[in-house]
């Protein structure tokens, strides 16, 4: 089946307000720091760290450092974190390699916003203790097994959604490496290895998760799949799990539009420069929202029942880094661009208005250049 591509001129996304959006993570953070998915409920690491970069979107600089301070104190000794937290203590005692690693992701957006040497300084041993854990539940294959539980015991069960993250943890923390000088050559083997099981070996994954739509974009997101590879991947289940006018589904078989996920796909199509599509998609959840700055995270189609009501930090921030990838509202913005990341993208059409660290919107009546026809590549 054909993906279709949208070939209209693109409108700046005028209903999304940067401001109000990170004001409403703020006010669900914490005093100490933590930025929990609701105000009253639970704290993840992985979603921690995601609504602190957009914080950093947002411009509150400090509080997001304050994020960064309340997760390196709640490491363990072993470089993990627990799965989740409820009013400062560990409520699911299992220790996630996805979640130790993505402190990673966080600390070089911030980085990339604010260029402060001394911040990467400062975090680098929670960095690099939360990358050593994860490295350490990888198998001779590659992949990463998810977990081990409060006894210690692994769970020798890999997620491709989770191993293709720790994937974009690991780039992170080379990058950050090399900020400080430093070289870790066993880190880049496993990276090296990861990403041949991402892209070669989806036998070594769950393969149960492939109904969900993480599964598809994530290796793709991640840089692990790339060039006419990405296209492909993409194209291929775009009906499976796209919705026009609604969004991306959480699960194939569920009539349940996720904005998060809708967010995540709207970078992966920025990450391969497809930026019309990306916008389209985008515009189709702008106006899922309420009022005070958070969006819904998910809706029932075609009946339109928004659920669940809970306002999420990281729903927003998700929202806040897609608006970024799209317009270069700060240097960040770029984060998950495979051309940021020197990957040649043989499919796409680069403008000179947009080269790496440009700040030059993404829109206007010349954005089509950037975006060819993601059905006409060569092999499809």
């Amino acid at each position: 089946m054909e993906m279709p591509i949208p070939r209209k001129a693109l409108e700046p996304f005028t209903d999304i307000d940067v401001e109000k959006l990170a004001s409403f993570i703020l006010r669900v953070q914490k005093a100490n720091g933590e930025i929990s998915w609701s105000i009253g409920g639970k704290t993840d690491p992985w979603d921690h760290v995601e609504s602190a970069m957009g914080l950093s979107i947002g411009g509150y600089r400090a509080e997001a450092e304050r994020a960064y301070e309340w997760l390196a104190g709640m490491q363990e000794p072993d470089g993990s974190w627990w799965a989740s937290y409820r009013k400062g203590f560990p409520e699911d005692r299992t220790k996630d390699t996805n979640m130790s690693s993505y402190i990673a992701v966080g600390i070089y957006h911030h980085y990339l916003i604010t260029k402060d040497i001394e911040f990467v300084r400062r975090f680098w041993p929670s960095v690099r203790n939360g990358i050593e854990y994860a490295l350490s539940l990888q198998a001779s294959t590659g992949q990463i097994y998810w977990a081990k539980n409060s006894e210690g015991t692994v769970d020798r069960m890999a997620l491709l959604t989770g191993s293709s993250s720790i994937f974009m943890s690991l780039k992170c923390a080379l990058a950050l490496a090399s900020i400080l000088g430093a070289r870790l050559p066993q880190w880049e083997v496993a990276l090296k290895r990861l990403g041949n099981a991402i892209k070669n070996r989806p036998n070594l994954f769950n393969m149960i998760k492939s109904r969900y739509s993480m599964d598809w974009y994530y290796p793709v997101l991640c840089g692990a799949v790339t060039g006419n590879d990405a296209v492909k991947r993409i194209k291929k289940s775009w009906n499976k799990f796209v919705v026009s006018g609604w969004g991306v589904r959480c699960v194939s078989d569920r009539p349940w539009a996720t904005m998060a996920e809708t967010a995540e796909f709207v970078l992966t199509l920025a990450a391969i420069d497809h930026f019309e599509a990306a916008a389209d998609v985008l515009s189709w959840i702008v106006n899922k929202s309420y009022g005070d700055g958070s969006y819904w995270m998910g809706v029932t189609f075609p009946d339109a029942v928004v659920w669940p009501q809970e306002k999420t930090s990281w729903t927003t921030a998700a929202i806040l880094l897609a608006y970024d990838a799209l317009t270069n509202m700060t240097p960040a913005g770029r984060l998950f661009s495979h051309s940021f990341w020197g990957i040649s993208n043989a499919e796409s059409v680069k403008s000179k208005n947009h080269s790496a660290g440009g700040s030059t919107p993404r829109f206007g009546s010349h954005t089509h250049e950037l975006s060819p026809d993601i059905t006409q590549v060569e092999g499809m």
